[in-house]
């Protein structure tokens, strides 16, 4: 026989995406307009957050410091990510 585990993990799954899913259409998003089209800021801020840390790898590479770090990747990727998430923070609302 079937228990209740099998009987209610469809439906709290299904409930649970269907919670997860509900942020994405917000009417009040706020979008910015590139080339015609509207993009989520956060793309953007994203876009922004791996150029910052690009430009800090080109000068960590040039004071010599790139080479003493034993987890480069992940460093990036926090700057990065650091970065994006500050300027949601600052950015503007909806």
């Amino acid at each position: 026989m079937f228990s209740s585990r099998h009987i209610y993990f469809p439906v709290l799954t299904l409930l649970s995406a269907t919670f997860l899913l509900a942020g994405c259409s917000s009417p009040h998003a706020p979008l910015v307009l590139i080339s015609g089209s509207y993009f989520p800021i956060w793309m953007v801020f994203a876009v922004v957050g791996i150029v910052v840390a690009l430009l800090a790898r080109v000068v960590l590479i040039r004071i010599g410091i790139d080479d003493l770090m034993p987890l480069r990747v992940l460093a990036y990727a926090a700057l990065a990510a650091a970065v994006a998430f500050g300027l949601l923070l600052l950015g503007p609302s909806s």
